[in-house]
């Protein structure tokens, strides 16, 4: 029969651990853009901790890194295969916050689309070291990989991802003031309000998952986005849809609301030169969890 855990054991498992939990679950979140599996993830790696010999880790925050790395590895190879397979656009499940991290991690919604373009290896080598600011050594020990390959990789990522940048961030206060301005300008139907928001190249992405009503491909063009949100608030009850928080979500101005089935979305928005260039509307209910039944969601801040 085995033997009960050691309450005094897992007492201190748990107490060297939770320092470093917000920060595991940042890596595993921009790993997976996801919070389930990270959370999922994370729990894994205190596991593992709580069996390890600790006596023997010079360096917990080091050793968990490496941990939580490992793992979100072997859950990227059956995430791609389940996103080829996914209805319509994939977007990361939402985190938000009620203003920017002054000293977050500065990994926006876009960002994190373009660390899914790059291989589990990039994407690994480019947070560990760009945005948590990980030597080459420890990532080589991490992605058995050596040294010199993982600058390549995160060289490579970084090529991709910094073009993805704002070159001029949008203050909170502007931020705040867009959202609510399109808020209003999508659900009243307003083309000419709309027309004001948006940049002529505009994209707008939504994501249902197939669970909830939602356009299946990206839609491009300032014309036919407004037209297509303008269409939407005809067939849309007044009133049906309200606004519960402008929010930061991911890092982009935004809001959270109640739509005309009584589930909540979230619309996030990237701005550049006064204008809004995309739209990023999560509308899958499993996306949306983690917000029920209010938000703000603070488990990685």
């Amino acid at each position: 029969m085995p033997r009960p855990p050691d309450p005094e054991t897992s007492d201190a498992a748990a107490a060297s651990f939770a320092p470093l939990r917000p920060r595991l679950l940042r890596v595993a979140y921009r790993m997976l853009g996801s919070i389930s599996e990270a959370e999922d993830v994370v729990q894994d790696a205190y596991l593992r901790w709580h069996r390890a010999d600790r006596t023997e880790v010079r360096d917990p925050a080091g050793f968990l890194t490496r941990t939580v790395t490992r793992l979100c590895l072997d859950v990227l190879k059956s995430a791609r295969q389940r996103r080829e397979t996914y209805v319509g656009p994939w977007l990361p499940e939402p985190i938000i916050a009620a203003e920017p991290e002054p000293d977050g991690d500065d990994i926006t919604l876009t960002l994190m689309l373009a660390l899914e373009r790059l291989s589990p290896l990039e994407r690994a080598a480019f947070l560990l070291h760009d945005v948590f600011g990980v030597g080459f050594d420890e990532i080589a020990a991490t992605l058995g990989r050596d040294a010199a390959a993982c600058r390549q990789l995160a060289a490579r990522a970084r090529a991709h991802v910094c073009a993805e940048r704002p070159r001029y961030p949008v203050s909170a206060e502007q931020g705040q003031a867009m959202a609510a301005a399109f808020f209003q300008a999508s659900r009243s139907g307003d083309l000419a309000a709309l027309t004001s928001l948006l940049a002529d190249e505009v994209e707008f992405v939504s994501d249902g998952g197939g669970k909830r009503p939602a356009a299946i491909n990206p839609v491009r063009g300032s014309d036919r986005v407004a037209r297509l949100l303008a269409g939407i608030a005809r067939k849309m009850p007044a009133g049906a849809s309200s606004l519960l928080a402008v929010q930061v979500i991911d890092g982009l101005p935004g809001f959270v609301s109640r739509e005309s089935d009584g589930l909540i979305q979230t619309t996030a928005l990237d701005i550049a030169d006064g204008r809004i260039v995309a739209i990023y509307v999560v509308r899958n209910p499993d996306k949306l969890r983690h917000l029920t039944p209010a938000p703000p969601f603070a488990g990685l801040h």
